[in-house]
């Protein structure tokens, strides 16, 4: 099965190996991963590789029903400890299709990658 994330790879060696506890070797990869969480509907994986800092308490806002369709990365920079990723995820919920257009930012602690924000284009 290739892994939703559209890496052509497949899953178990792709985002499924994050989704079972490995860490991301790169923040790309964990953006990659959380879209994959969120095809999956794993809340908790999303909750886990958020940065303590702006965590929040629960995930309010990916309605039940809603089908992804498909994940493009326009662009993945890391600098030292830091990263961003601009990536563009598409679905549909009740017929009607939607984009999530965001540049998330990513920091690299202890040896690990945690998501800590996005800015939400357009």
């Amino acid at each position: 099965m290739n892994c939703p994330c559209g890496s052509g790879r497949a899953f178990d060696t792709c985002c499924g190996r994050l989704l079972a506890g490995a860490s991301a070797p790169t923040a790309e990869a964990l953006m990659r991963s959380r879209y994959t969480a969120c095809t999956r509907g794993d809340h908790p994986y999303l909750l886990a590789t958020w940065h303590p800092s702006t965590r929040p308490a629960a995930i309010e806002d990916l309605p039940a029903g809603s089908k992804w369709l498909g994940l493009e990365v326009r662009r993945a920079h890391e600098h030292g400890a830091r990263a961003t990723v601009e990536f563009i995820a598409r679905s549909k919920l009740a017929g009607r299709a939607s984009r999530l257009h965001e540049t998330s930012r990513f920091v690299r602690e202890d040896g690990r990658w945690w998501y800590v924000d996005g800015e939400v284009r357009g």
